[in-house]
């Protein structure tokens, strides 16, 4: 077997080109998914009446079926959804010329959501309660407890899983080409297809994906150390008001 060479270094240029819509489905997707996620771990922390069982449903659905399964469903269904409710509305949108990006961010929204709300949940349990009960007793209402001592360290125990998280999420952007849109997969699966170079565009995307990755956990680790330096000074400064 012969590489094509020219082709293979045009082709990375041209899904580098491809990397911001990939950064972009990521980023917009977790922070669609924070608050969500968020509350899903709280709600079922203080067992929530209903909410503790919806959420329940909710993670255990998503985190147990397959995502190439729900973009199908996602983008089978809420065209037509979106369509119907327009319609009802009296509006003159036509929704199937929304762009692709929007459903995608939608998809990985929404699963995201589900696994940042473990990630959030562990974080928040392995913080020693003791700690927000210190933190009361000395007049703090629950949320200046939370946000002042529970939320830092959790953040800090949150971290690694983050990181994961992102780095998987990443990795799942590939499958945003079947909602046609162009990141780095489908730049490169649509150049391979006029001259079946697939083995080229294919290590085009390995090394990418790699270098991406790489920097997304070098970027984490920068800031892991920061956060934990930072939640030292804090931690330090609140046992000494609790003269520990």
């Amino acid at each position: 077997m012969q590489l094509d060479f020219s082709y293979l270094i045009k082709t990375f240029w041209l899904c580098v080109k491809a990397i911001p819509v990939t950064l972009e489905i990521t980023i917009v997707s977790l922070l669609l998914a924070v608050i969500p996620a968020l509350l899903i771990a709280l709600a079922r922390i203080h067992h929530v009446k209903v909410l503790d069982v919806i959420c329940r449903i909710f993670v255990s659905f998503i985190r147990g079926t397959p995502i190439v399964l729900q973009i199908l469903i996602v983008y089978s269904i809420m065209p037509s959804l979106l369509n119907s409710l327009v319609k009802s509305a009296g509006w003159s949108i036509n929704v199937f010329e929304i762009n692709p990006v929007i459903y995608a961010f939608a998809v990985f929204g929404i699963n995201s959501s589900a696994t940042l709300s473990e990630v959030f949940r562990s974080a928040i349990s392995s913080v020693d309660r003791g700690q927000l009960e210190a933190a009361l007793s000395i007049g703090e209402t629950r949320f200046q407890a939370f946000r002042r001592v529970v939320f830092p360290q959790a953040v800090v125990s949150a971290l690694p899983n983050l990181c994961s998280t992102t780095v998987i999420l990443i990795k799942n952007t590939s499958l945003a080409f079947m909602m046609t849109v162009r990141e780095i997969t489908a730049v490169a699966k649509i150049e391979a297809a006029y001259g079946y170079n697939y083995v080229e565009s294919y290590i085009d995307i390995f090394v990418i994906y790699i270098v991406v990755c790489l920097a997304v956990e070098f970027i984490f680790r920068k800031i892991e150390k920061r956060v934990v330096y930072k939640g030292i000074k804090n931690y330090r400064s609140f046992g000494r008001i609790r003269g520990c």
